[in-house]
């Protein structure tokens, strides 16, 4: 088994995506961030972890800082 493979079969492994809820997140942020060009592949990503539920979103991107509803953690920084 490839560890491709273990990391799918993981029992503790749960997979996001756009649910019923994603495309009012999405325009929510966009609007309120005022999210253009290729931040909105930033906003889409926040969108799909705010709607998950996802407590804490571990990133070198700072961009994420214009969603503030998403906690972000850098975890280059010490």
């Amino acid at each position: 088994m490839g560890t491709q493979s273990a990391l799918i079969e993981s029992p503790v492994l749960r997979l996001l995506g756009e649910g019923a809820g994603y495309w009012s997140a999405l325009r929510g942020l966009i609007l309120k961030g005022k999210i253009t060009g290729t931040r909105v592949h930033d906003a889409r990503i926040a969108a799909i972890c705010l709607e998950h539920r996802v407590r804490c979103l571990w990133t070198a991107n700072r961009d994420f800082t214009r969603f503030p509803a998403l906690k972000c953690r850098n975890p280059l920084a010490s």
